[in-house]
């Protein structure tokens, strides 16, 4: 196969558009695709302003008034695409990506592949224009499938499972354009881990129950206070406790750890989150596409918290729905199923194995074999 050039666009506004395009870098930098292969990351290009308005604004409406975020993502889902609210979107989009597009004739790509609907929206007007003539793919992130997601000129889109393809054909996307591949995980979600090994690491038990709670949200308090509930709970299980980039939440849960020795593994911002997955017997997580397909490829029971309106929503029914997960709306309500689903082996069990039948880590593959096979 001859190196091809593919350019991976992604947006910063959460994390899940960026870890899926990295993925799929990551393969497509192994020798086996050999490609040359580059990702950017659309707010890197646009001017200080419109970074504050879409990414600061996003990040805090999320955080502060999910309710409203839930109101203008389905406004947003409805909106005609000819509206006076959609002709200022993209107008405001257009005037401050203009160092991006320069940036993609530099690079002069075989194929661009979109994690996120901006970039698609901007290069759908390029190729119009024929400003573009290589194939510009589309990757959803979500187990949903918003309006903003489906542009025209688009040489393929890559779904998360059959519903979300059924959503892009009702959209008016052809079938041929339309590939189940899941979302794109690392690498490392692929490949077969020692339990023991990475046990051992962090100082665990392999043969004990343990619980991973990655981040924590609103509805149920600060992590060290769920992690405090939960270690008073009868059951004897470890729990590891991922802070992220939050130095202050690792304190607290570090604080806590000498109050419970050999329970409680605090662990702050991590590149190796497959290896405390492999330990876990449990996942408590918020509903991001990303994280409960890692989870899913590890095969890992979850309880779902905190969903943000919208695409986090869509994607907790779809994990209740397939019987992978429960959901936890408060603290209380937390406890109650931790305690069910480890009083309850048997329940762990089938859905672990329904989690292990959905996953997919092989979908970043999956994606460039599409890709390469057709540029």
């Amino acid at each position: 196969m001859s190196q091809k050039r593919i350019l991976l666009l992604s947006v910063s506004a959460g994390s899940g558009h960026k870890r899926a395009a990295d993925a799929l870098l990551a393969y497509a930098e192994m020798p086996s695709y050999g490609a040359e292969a580059r990702h950017l990351d659309v707010m890197d290009f646009v001017s200080g302003t419109f970074r504050k308005v879409y990414t600061d604004f996003y990040d805090k409406l999320v955080s502060r008034a999910p309710k409203l975020w839930g109101y203008l993502y389905q406004v947003s889902h409805d909106a005609e695409s000819d509206s006076t609210l959609e002709r200022f979107r993209r107008g405001i989009e257009r005037l401050s990506t203009k160092s991006l597009l320069k940036e993609i004739r530099s690079f002069n790509p075989d194929a661009i592949i979109c994690t996120h609907f901006m970039p698609a929206e901007l290069l759908s007007r390029m190729l119009r224009k024929k400003a573009l003539s290589c194939p510009v793919w589309v990757q959803v992130t979500d187990f949903d499938l918003h309006r903003l997601w489906v542009q025209k000129r688009m040489t393929g889109y890559f779904a998360a499972n059959d519903e979300v393809a059924y959503r892009m054909k009702a959209q008016g996307i052809a079938d041929s354009a339309i590939a189940v591949t899941g979302i794109p995980i690392m690498p490392a979600f692929a490949r077969p881990l020692d339990r023991a090994a990475c046990a051992r690491e962090s100082g665990l038990d392999p043969q004990r129950t343990t619980v991973l709670l990655i981040g924590s949200g609103a509805a149920l308090g600060t992590l060290d206070a769920v992690a405090e509930r939960l270690l008073g709970l009868d059951s004897q299980f470890q729990l590891i406790v991922l802070a992220g980039k939050n130095p202050r939440a690792l304190a607290a849960l570090q604080a806590l750890a000498e109050r419970y020795p050999g329970r409680l593994v605090p662990q702050g911002f991590t590149h190796q989150i497959e290896r405390f997955m492999s330990c876990a017997d449990l996942v408590i997580t918020k509903p991001g596409g990303l994280t409960t397909s890692e989870c899913l490829a590890m095969g890992l029971p979850m309880i779902v918290n905190s969903p943000i309106p919208g695409q986090e929503e869509r994607n907790a029914d779809f994990l209740l729905e397939q019987g992978v997960a429960l959901k936890a709306f408060d603290a209380v309500t937390l406890e109650y199923r931790v305690r069910y689903l480890l009083e309850n082996p048997a329940k762990l069990a089938d859905m672990r194995d329904r989690a292990m039948a959905l996953g997919r880590p092989d979908a970043a593959r999956r994606v460039l074999d599409r890709v390469l096979g057709q540029s």
